[in-house]
């Protein structure tokens, strides 16, 4: 289950990526790196 939740995390976190091209907000360049840091740490862990 922790794979799942680490794997949608991470496509979220790319998301917010493509969402944070359009319009530069720190927040979801702060909330994008959370949740690539937790994506990997639940899938590759």
């Amino acid at each position: 289950m922790k794979k799942v939740c680490g794997f949608a995390l991470f496509w979220i976190a790319i998301g917010m990526f493509v969402m944070m091209l359009l319009p530069n907000l720190v927040w979801g360049v702060i909330l994008m790196i959370v949740l690539l840091i937790a994506g990997y740490r639940l899938f590759c862990c």
